[in-house]
């Protein structure tokens, strides 16, 4: 792995002065974002080995240490999943002396299944997310981004598909081996690159099972894993009606086309086909970072309505009452049958814009006022926060 000199590239995530969670996949670049925005923080690394086995031995030998700090510190601990008993101290500690925690970690499981509160709400939760094209700049290309993703950690280095693949390895070996996260590791090894196949496709529980080798209740707990990990997110269908909504499949997205194709291992595919699916599942990303970073909007779903199964849009924004319809296209060549989703959809109460992203140079209007728009148009659409109208 050969690293390359790179200068600190500028996230768009803000914060207030709250004590926060910060979630990400591993190399996100989290605890480089807290050490440049939060020089003064006392850090507390549980990566550290020794650290890590002084708490656990001893949970009060925390406790004392945070004693020696000033009244309204900082503290950073780095990878807190790996002990949630902790947060009781770090609970302890915002009530009693004011102190201000940044508490980050690669996977919300054990915090999860310990039971804890979170702080019963005195920290918010955030997610960091791979560079977005604002945070790149004039460093952003499309076609090398789908090829490779850009996860901080990979983008920092030469080879960028060695160091993928050596990803997909160590977060078998230390994420999920290591925390003992499944029983059956041949098993959830035999997953991943089925899963990597169902990149911005519907979920297919059964497919999955049957090509991974390993029940179908096991699958929806692999699945499972791989969200409290951040390497992927579910997508649920849109209905108005809530109790049908839970009928339709969702959809996998990978939080990386780098990722996804690491897992599948389909480095030496570079079909148009596939550039589709990683496209969208890019775009997917780029907006639930809009919805992290600005609050664009408050939910995001595919639409798929049940008496039309063959009729979809790849995603629908909702905020308040009104809704957004995207459709995404890997092509310069748009025809009616790419507008079809967009046309269906057109009778949903509270639409105010439906919108094609693709590869045409110009942006273009319809008759009927759908907007086909380049993707960098679309781009800065969502850095000006201009995406409501």
């Amino acid at each position: 792995m050969t690293t390359m000199y790179t200068k600190y590239i500028k996230r768009q995530l803000t914060i207030g002065n709250n004590s926060f969670f910060l979630f990400g996949l591993r190399g996100s670049g989290k605890s480089t974002w807290v050490r440049h925005e939060f020089p003064e923080a006392h850090k507390i690394d549980l990566l550290d080995e020794g650290v890590y086995q002084s708490y656990l031995r001893n949970v009060s030998v925390f406790g004392n240490q945070l004693n020696a700090l000033p009244e309204n510190s900082t503290v950073f601990i780095d990878e807190i999943q790996r002990l949630p008993d902790l947060l009781n101290e770090v609970h302890r500690f915002i009530e009693d002396k004011n102190f201000r925690f940044i508490l980050t970690g690669s996977s919300a499981r054990k915090l999860k299944r310990s039971g804890v509160n979170l702080l019963a709400g005195r920290a918010i939760k955030k997610i960091l997310y791979p560079f977005t094209p604002g945070e790149l700049g004039d460093k952003f290309h499309l076609d090398e981004v789908l090829k490779f993703g850009s996860i901080p950690l990979v983008w920092n280095v030469a080879d960028k598909q060695e160091t993928l693949e050596s990803y997909v390895q160590m977060y078998l070996k230390e994420e999920i081996q290591a925390e003992a996260i499944v029983r059956n590791l041949s098993g959830f090894a035999r997953f991943l690159p089925v899963a990597g196949l169902f990149h911005g496709q519907t979920l297919n529980v059964s497919s999955l099972a049957r090509d991974a080798g390993v029940a179908r209740t096991t699958i929806e707990g692999y699945v499972e894993i791989l969200e409290d990990t951040l390497l992927a997110f579910r997508l649920p269908a849109y209905s108005g009606k809530l109790r049908v909504r839970e009928k339709r499949s969702p959809k996998l997205y990978w939080m990386d086309p780098g990722l996804a194709r690491a897992a599948k291992m389909g480095f030496n595919n570079n079909s148009g086909g596939e550039f589709g699916h990683l496209f969208e599942g890019w775009l997917a990303v780029f907006l639930k970072s809009g919805q992290e970073y600005f609050k664009m909007f408050d939910d995001i779903f595919y639409w798929s309505p049940a008496e039309a199964k063959k009729t979809e849009v790849d995603f629908l924004l909702k905020r308040g009452n009104d809704f957004i319809a995207i459709e995404v296209k890997y092509t310069a060549n748009i025809n009616p049958e790419h507008l079809k989703g967009l046309k269906a959809i057109n009778s949903l109460k509270g639409l105010q814009r439906r919108i094609l992203v693709c590869l045409v140079d110009q942006k273009q209007t319809t008759n009927d006022n759908i907007e086909i728009l380049p993707i960098n148009d679309f781009i800065n659409i969502i850095n000006e926060k201009k995406l409501w109208k």
